[in-house]
């Protein structure tokens, strides 16, 4: 049976009623960090099981940890806020996918049998950077992401 994972990243105490929308119905709901407020958290909560790192923002999230490993379906997920700061090498490690946030900026790749996601920011708008979540679709071959571009009101 797929299961489905929504991604968000980069609230900065900013959850928007769009990006609920999107997670709604998700089996799990994984946050990359820079969360901003603990309500955004809360919220999160609850619609679904909720993964959620500390992010370089979440200085009051002292509780929260810098990573997380998630198994959904039989596949691994390795949640860090900044990619660049990876010290594993994720397809050796078993995992499925690598989830982070910080850039704001959406992006979905595969390298090494490893999918990259980076959802981008659901958060208030920075620069021209689009305003985005991203589901996990995960089937009995295959880990497919989807980026969801939300609309910007500010």
């Amino acid at each position: 049976m797929p299961k489905t994972i929504g991604v968000i990243s980069d609230t900065h105490g900013l959850l928007r009623a769009e990006a609920l929308a999107v997670l709604r119905g998700c089996d799990a709901i994984v946050h990359a960090g820079d969360i901003g407020k603990p309500e955004v958290l809360e919220q999160l909560a609850e619609l679904a099981p909720l993964t959620a790192i500390r992010g370089n923002v979440d200085t009051w999230a002292t509780d929260l940890p810098d990573t997380a490993v998630l198994t959904l379906a039989g596949k691994r997920f390795y949640v860090i806020h900044n990619v660049k700061e990876l010290e594993l090498d994720p397809a050796a490690a078993g995992f499925a996918a690598v989830i982070s946030g910080h850039s704001h900026v959406p992006k979905s790749e595969t390298r090494a049998g490893v999918l990259y996601l980076n959802p981008g920011s659901a958060g208030p708008r920075r620069f021209k950077l689009p305003i985005a979540v991203a589901k996990i679709r995960l089937r009995e071959d295959a880990v497919e992401a989807e980026l969801v571009t939300l609309p910007a009101q500010g």
